[in-house]
């Protein structure tokens, strides 16, 4: 975990993403906690995932190598704060990093489950905590949320395909 991990941040951005899966609510978890799930659908669409350490448990550790089209790699390591299975899973990431290893972007994402009828609403509320100026116009150009989308659109494929 970061040294600031239990220091109170102010989000400087926050967005929320709200998706409905024809798949019980136990898939949909399962697809966001098994490594091997989430690297089929992390990232935006062409990217592909050749690292994916996803322990999703309190104090769990991840680190994901997305590699984008051109490939080029990057490393996204973060922290599992919250685990309850199968409603919701808090966790923090960094991604984007500089020479000397300081993130671009810091993240919290809160992801809740709620099943009704055998569908299941998966709300994903992510909360950027800090960004580098270089990168910043991302959230507000709507690449954060076109790239998020794209992972999102990803994760229906994958759920539908073992749901079928």
């Amino acid at each position: 975990m970061p040294a600031n991990a239990n220091a109170v941040r102010t989000p400087i951005f926050e967005a929320t993403f709200t998706r409905v899966y024809s798949a019980p609510r136990a898939l949909v978890f399962q697809a966001w906690t098994d490594p091997a799930f989430v690297a089929q659908w992390w990232g935006p669409k062409g990217f592909t995932n050749p690292v994916c350490e996803w322990d999703a448990r309190p104090g769990g550790e991840i680190l994901v190598h997305m590699q984008a089209p051109d490939g080029s790699i990057n490393p996204m390591p973060g922290t599992f704060y919250e685990v309850v299975e199968p409603e919701k899973i808090v966790f923090y990431c960094t991604a984007h990093h500089a020479e000397d290893g300081t993130p671009g972007v810091e993240n919290i994402h809160t992801v809740t489950f709620v099943e009704t009828n055998g569908k299941t609403t998966m709300t994903l509320h992510s909360a950027v905590l800090s960004i580098a100026p270089e990168i910043a116009f991302v959230l507000h150009d709507g690449g954060m949320q076109a790239g998020t989308n794209s992972s999102l659109d990803r994760l229906d494929q994958v759920i539908a395909q073992a749901a079928a």
